[in-house]
């Protein structure tokens, strides 16, 4: 049986879809989860990982764990796991984990957790989600307008459909022990040219505002910590080339290409209409 945290985030609700359609019993853990939440045939169990002693009935005869970068106590869930019977880790930690890991402190915490659990574990540094822009959803149903910082700087956001595909492989098949691998998407992308992506896919004009950095953090610092906000900020306006660089482990590890932006785009175009 494989655990899912984040069951119903964008990564999670498509790998517990992936892991029950190949064949895998499956617990999708969330803080607030029902069988509506979950597809059929998983076990939605409600936990919070910054509660550990509440992750008890979903990893009871688990043989293996997805784990978030949530809670303070990495080392308390791993060892509750391992109590459990799980032998396996599959951690979905941030690329600034490894450019910026004094920035990136809690990712990097949840990395050396992991790594030093005595658990077999493979570590995921994603790049940023394609699934970010869902911000603009309510700006650009009501305006038509998105607005961004550093509109020209270009990332290569992955679409989270290919982080989840990922995961599903590396929690399904062996010889993943101890690698940690990055993944981004096929092409760096700007916050202007994705906006464009979903007008294209809008079919109607999306007018683009470059917020300034000090709009972007006091937006930033509504729903997060203002030193992840720092980081974060960081990455986006002045990227290292190892931030900017696209990656080979998605397309090595799926046989075949990350999938664009525009990709995306069409896909969840629903939520910007």
């Amino acid at each position: 049986m494989i655990v899912v945290t984040g069951a119903t985030g964008n990564v999670g609700r498509t790998l517990v879809a992936a892991l029950i359609e190949g064949g895998e019993t499956v617990t999708a853990v969330a803080r607030h989860i029902g069988t509506e939440d979950a597809p059929p045939g998983a076990r939605p169990v409600a936990a919070d990982l910054a509660q550990p002693q509440s992750l008890a009935p979903a990893l009871a005869g688990a043989k293996a764990l997805f784990l978030l970068v949530a809670g303070e106590d990495p080392a308390g869930i791993l060892r509750r796991a391992a109590a459990a019977g799980v032998t396996k880790v599959v951690l979905l930690s941030s690329l600034g984990a490894g450019t910026r890991p004094e920035a990136y402190t809690h990712a990097a915490h949840f990395e050396a957790a992991v790594a030093e659990s005595g658990l077999s574990f493979t570590v995921l540094r994603s790049g940023g989600l394609a699934s970010n822009a869902l911000a603009w959803a309510e700006p650009i149903r009501k305006h038509r307008t998105a607005a961004a910082p550093f509109a020209d700087v270009a990332l290569p956001f992955i679409d989270p459909d290919d982080v989840a595909a990922v995961a599903a492989t590396v929690l399904r098949r062996d010889g993943h022990d101890g690698a940690t691998y990055t993944l981004t998407g096929p092409e760096p992308t700007t916050p202007r040219q994705r906006a464009a992506a979903i007008a294209a896919a809008l079919g109607e004009p999306v007018r683009f505002v470059e917020q300034s950095r000090e709009e972007a953090h006091a937006q930033m610092i509504r729903f997060m910590p203002a030193a992840v906000a720092e980081g974060t900020l960081a990455v986006l306006g002045t990227p290292t080339p190892e931030e900017q660089a696209v990656g080979t482990d998605v397309e090595h590890l799926l046989g075949r290409p990350a999938a664009p932006f525009s990709a995306w785009a069409a896909r969840n175009v629903a939520a910007f209409r």
